[in-house]
């Protein structure tokens, strides 16, 4: 299987539309280009022209960027190019850490060359001539995985191919919207947690991005350094985008990433049907859930698209509609994928969850927006242990964001996930002359404050399971390293109501043969809020295979 593999790839490499795809550049020349020459205020402030960089005390970086396609990547990748290639140092050891043989990741990039080899045909000539732009502050270090160019392009599928080829589902999101008499005030009001988790490394260098394109509306876009797709975003309209990973089939090749998509949505949709319509001619690879909110329709829509479906999600006589990792359109009523979805993942579960605490929290405001995102119960206020899947606040998130699209006011979390402080964002003041004048981003007086949560003995412990949790997963791996018993007891108590802590210890116990000390972590286990339906029957399966040791 493997030789067959290995001699498909070969084929492929040498086919026409690889070697064209490898080859391919934008053409540019019809950009005006001014080489950006960076001017450093200090360690954490950088300018260009009326480009600017800068990082708050919150610790989040603000980016402010403006001119044509090529331009903007430019400027982009000039001021923010020490953080960018950090980022994809980060990404590209996180894959070294999946994939360690070399021989298997000369298939790895292979592969990619070949399954990515349509993507520049679905990339609109603008965003690839910014990308082009970006590319050229890439790091020279990974010129190995593909052109700098082309790894930008890769990259921006990442997301895409992550939940589609492997089923990470390293993106299990939650968002909703509410309006009329679901608000204080009767203001549309987003709020969303992005659960997109590529190691705590990753998410240190968050980026607030503000972008003035020569064409288009201007947008605030929150996501990480060498990004120009959305993942969560408002523009000057007040159209607000965030996405949900759907779950998928495997795609037999790379189209448009649905970063892309979503920023196009920004930059040229004033309204619900303008973003449809966009939204619709774009041909994606992956399944995914676009929450919409718009100012000028006072109303939000969740667009579902997949490779071979399209559906559109209204509300009918309500002011409030929820997202989760499941579609809820007519249009995918009858897939079987999206049904096993509901019925085995932790989707369902968030999405009650949601339901509840709508009816606890009445007339929501930004701060009691902020409490539910930061939730971290399960149904019911049940302890399900911290960082299980089915709790809205997963204790994984890269940000959370909350969006006010009439008075164009957004909130981001800064870190730790979305227990740090809520820097509030007013884009009627950040795109216009008051900017330029004060230098200034955030509007600091109507800030959420951070989670008590951060300052507890609950989180402390959480942090340190997280990192013995690295050493019990090598333990289980490798026989030869063993855990002392006050290694697992104590690993136990950090985190005593999460599932995952016995079946991790029981999985250990049983490997060294110590039934009877298995037997009882697999029983435990069982007890909790498992995550799946196939996460319970693994624990299942495990407890069946001690018992017949036993007897």
């Amino acid at each position: 299987m493997k030789l067959l593999l290995f001699a498909i790839l070969l084929l492929g490499l040498t086919s026409c539309g690889i070697q064209k795809s490898i080859r391919h550049i934008p053409d540019v020349t019809q950009y005006s280009l001014e080489i950006p020459k960076v001017n450093k205020i200090n360690d954490s402030t950088f300018s260009f022209n009326q480009n600017y960089l800068t990082k708050n005390k919150q610790q989040i970086w603000e980016l402010y960027i403006k001119g044509n396609p090529l331009q903007l990547g430019y400027n982009n990748g000039a001021l923010t190019q020490s953080l960018m290639q950090k980022q994809e140092e980060i990404f590209f050891s996180k894959v070294e850490g999946f994939v360690p043989s070399k021989f298997k990741q000369n298939l790895l990039r292979g592969f990619l060359k070949w399954y990515n080899r349509k993507m520049y045909l679905n990339v609109s000539e603008d965003y690839q001539a910014e990308l082009y732009g970006l590319s050229q502050y890439s790091s020279d270090k990974y010129n190995f995985v593909a052109p700098k160019y082309l790894r930008n392009l890769y990259l921006h599928g990442a997301h895409d191919i992550g939940h589609a080829m492997q089923d990470l589902m390293m993106v299990g999101c939650t968002s909703l919207a509410v309006w009329n008499e679901n608000t204080e005030d009767g203001d549309l009001l987003i709020g969303r947690n992005f659960d997109f988790y590529v190691g705590d490394d990753f998410a240190k260098n968050k980026l607030v991005e503000f972008v003035e394109p020569e064409n288009g509306i201007p947008y605030l876009s929150v996501s990480w350094p060498g990004m120009i797709g959305v993942v969560s975003g408002m523009n000057k309209e007040g159209i607000t985008v965030t996405i949900n990973a759907g779950k998928s089939k495997i795609p037999l090749t790379a189209k448009t990433p649905i970063s892309l998509v979503t920023r196009e949505i920004l930059q040229y949709a004033k309204n619900i049907d303008e973003a449809i319509a966009i939204a619709k001619k774009r041909k994606v690879f992956v399944s995914e859930s676009i929450l919409v909110g718009s100012a000028n329709d006072k109303n939000a829509v969740i667009i579902e698209t997949s490779p071979d479906n399209f559906g559109v999600y209204k509300v009918e006589n309500s002011s409030r509609v929820f997202c989760t990792n499941h579609f809820q359109s007519d249009a995918y009523k009858k897939d079987k994928r999206n049904q096993k979805h509901i019925i085995e993942s932790h989707s369902e579960y968030r999405y009650e969850k949601l339901q509840e605490l709508l009816q606890e929290k009445k007339k929501l405001n930004p701060e009691k927006m902020a409490a539910i995102l930061r939730d971290k119960s399960g149904l019911k206020g049940e302890k399900i242990g911290y960082g299980n899947e089915k709790a809205i606040n997963q204790l994984l998130a890269h940000h959370a964001v909350i969006f006010s699209p009439q008075k164009k006011m957004a909130w981001v979390s800064a870190n730790p996930y979305q227990l740090g402080e809520f820097v509030c964002y007013d884009l009627n003041e950040i795109f216009s002359d008051k900017r330029l004048k004060t230098g200034v981003f955030a509007t600091s007086e109507f800030n959420i404050e951070k989670d008590p949560f951060i300052d507890s003995q609950d989180f402390k412990n959480y942090e340190e399971y997280k990192k013995l949790n690295h050493q019990m997963e090598e333990a289980i791996d490798d026989e030869s390293k063993n855990l002392s018993e006050d290694f697992i007891n104590h690993y136990k108590r950090l985190n005593p109501d999460f599932w995952l802590v016995h079946y991790q210890i029981g999985k250990y116990y049983f490997n060294r043969k110590d039934y009877s000390k298995a037997k009882i972590e697999f029983e435990k286990a069982l007890t909790k809020e498992i995550t799946t339906v196939p996460d319970k029957k693994n624990v299942e399966k495990y407890l069946k295979k001690v018992l017949k040791k036993i007897r």
